[in-house]
């Protein structure tokens, strides 16, 4: 085995505060070198850092949504139709209810729970590692998802961070038997975002193969291994779902469309999916000539490379939730029709790719990795200033 490919034994828990702190601390870190960066790259374009944080792309249509309420739409000259229904409604349902309560407005409040979510997450990713891997494995999880080239989204008033701490808190309440609270949380993953549908996913996977590893939870009386009554996890598998579809079937009746309404709001913005068909299209559209074939490589090295990372995943043994998890949230994020720039930020959520290199990491001396994590922020942070004042995440 090579060094991603060997696991870490896990270390013994200490206090839950003093153990997670480095992570913590570290993450905000790497988050104030990105924001310090973004500031002085949009000084000489000038450009307000504070509005490319809250108010283009797609946290203009959350506070819109927390503003106005769902019907909003914009018609394109094609005929296509972006309607303001494609947005998950939980983030603009706190930024209306903590602008109710504050001075901030909504793009404000949007930012503000951004950044406390991204913290959750942060803590969230940490708590999956040190789990299953241990507390260093735990400490480079959580940096390396800071340092990641679209890290800059987790500071935005976008989704992404309010989903991946959902997630990732779920998927650890499935990993120390807490059914309930994951099914909880799941449902509220799926009130975040359509890929909520993975931690779901995750969440029925691991109550069905626990019941299946252990006959003995055939029977109501007998406790599953995790102790754990069967009832518990049934109840978890219920309320998992509900967020995702509640959410779709009101924009169904809402739309007049029935059960799949949904996707025809998801096809005015181009997006489906299609197996990975346009997105494969687009990479050998890049080969047409020389400057854009050094890009179509660059976007075949980075899909391997993901893939790459799952099979050592599944070659460690992660947990089946994990795994689960991680695979639907690729799947859907390669294999999607949607604008294929966003294909990087939509990988976000799937933190469980980044626990092989955590682990190899991990492994080496403190000073060494803290060097390696060290430069590779600051390049991230150069990027992420860079990227949001150009193209920025779609």
């Amino acid at each position: 085995m090579t060094d991603l490919e060997t696991p870490v034994a896990p270390a013994r828990p200490g206090p839950w505060p003093r153990r997670v702190a480095p992570a913590l601390l570290g993450y905000a870190a790497v988050r104030a070198l990105g924001l310090v960066a973004l500031a002085l790259w949009s000084a000489t374009r000038d450009k307000s850092p504070h509005q490319l944080l809250t108010a283009r792309w797609d946290s203009l249509w959350y506070t819109r949504v927390a503003e106005l309420g769902y019907g909003y739409e914009v018609r394109l000259p094609n005929g296509d139709v972006h309607s303001n229904l494609a947005f998950f409604p939980l983030l603009p349902w706190l930024e209306r209810a903590l602008s109710a309560v504050t001075p901030l407005s909504y793009a404000d409040a949007g930012l503000l729970i951004s950044t406390l979510a991204s913290l959750a997450a942060a803590w969230g990713i940490f708590a999956v590692a040190d789990h299953v891997h241990g507390r260093r494995a735990g400490v480079c999880a959580v940096l390396l998802w800071a340092v990641l080239p679209v890290g800059i989204v987790q500071s935005m008033a976008y989704s992404e961070s309010l989903f991946t701490a959902l997630a990732a808190w779920s998927l650890y309440a499935v990993l120390t038997g807490r059914w309930l609270t994951a099914g909880l949380l799941a449902s509220f993953a799926g009130l975040t975002r359509p890929v909520g549908a993975a931690v779901v996913a995750a969440v029925w996977v691991a109550a069905i193969a626990s019941y299946v590893r252990d006959s003995s939870v055939r029977e109501r009386r007998v406790p599953a291994p995790d102790g754990a009554p069967l009832w518990r996890r049934v109840l978890g598998m219920l309320l998992a779902p509900l967020g995702a579809a509640g959410y779709v079937l009101w924009v169904g009746q809402h739309t007049g469309k029935g059960p799949l309404g949904y996707l025809d709001v998801q096809a005015g913005w181009g997006n489906g999916f299609d197996g990975g068909y346009a997105f494969a299209r687009f990479v050998a559209d890049k080969f047409t000539s020389f400057p854009s074939a050094l890009a179509g490589i660059g976007l075949i090295v980075g899909v391997a490379l993901v893939i790459w990372l799952y099979v050592i995943c599944v070659r460690q043994g992660q947990p089946l939730p994990l795994l689960v998890y991680a695979g639907i949230v690729t799947a859907l994020a390669l294999c999607a029709s949607s604008y294929f720039g966003s294909k990087p930020r939509l990988l976000l959520p799937a933190f469980p790719l980044l626990l092989p290199p955590a682990l190899a990491l991990a492994r080496l001396r403190t000073p060494t990795s803290a060097w390696a994590l060290g430069c590779v922020a600051v390049v991230s942070a150069a990027y992420g200033a860079f990227w949001l004042n150009g193209s920025g995440p779609p």
